[in-house]
């Protein structure tokens, strides 16, 4: 086998063990942010083509790399996306300790609890409860210390426990 055969087959080797590996989170990261389905398709696409442009076969990128080209192409396209209910519900179950599915009341008030946060406390929610990343992996995808990350992250439950308490108090004073 010639050299240059060689190198592809360890590119395509490469390639395919990173697309194996990241695809489904890749996919679902993106379904956070975006409702069609042909658009998340679209989007991931464009990361893996964007993996394979850049692969480098002896130091291949790994899901946090991944994850963040995902929200390069997000920031791109920001005036066509939303945010899925799903995800909302996600995030409404991880602070109610609710497994059933959630109601319109409660999809709302979950709305207005995260529309209580900060753009970076809202990415830092969504990215623990809607992409399950743990808190060293947040930071370094933030590229932020984990101490950092950890304040945030307190500090952003409290203030939707909060929010989500006061809208519960105002509904039931109703």
């Amino acid at each position: 086998m010639s050299r240059a055969a060689e190198r592809e087959t360890r590119r395509n080797d490469a390639f395919t063990a990173v697309f194996d590996a990241n695809w489904a989170r890749v996919r679902h990261h993106v379904e956070g942010a975006v409702e069609h389905d042909s658009e998340v398709t679209e989007i991931v696409s464009e990361v893996f083509l964007l993996a394979w442009t850049r692969l480098n076969p002896a130091k291949p990128m790994d899901g946090i790399w991944l994850l963040r080209a995902a929200d390069r192409v997000l920031r791109g396209r920001s005036g066509r996306t939303i945010v899925r209910r799903r995800a909302l519900e996600t995030v409404h179950r991880g602070f109610a300790a609710d497994d059933r599915d959630p109601d319109l009341t409660q999809r709302a008030r979950a709305l207005s609890a995260l529309a209580a946060l900060s753009g970076r406390e809202r990415r830092i929610i969504m990215l623990t409860y809607w992409d399950g990343l743990g808190v060293g992996e947040i930071a370094q995808m933030l590229r932020m210390p984990r101490s950092r990350v950890r304040r945030i992250l307190g500090r952003a439950r409290d203030r939707m426990l909060s929010e989500l308490e006061r809208e519960k108090r105002a509904g039931d004073d109703d």
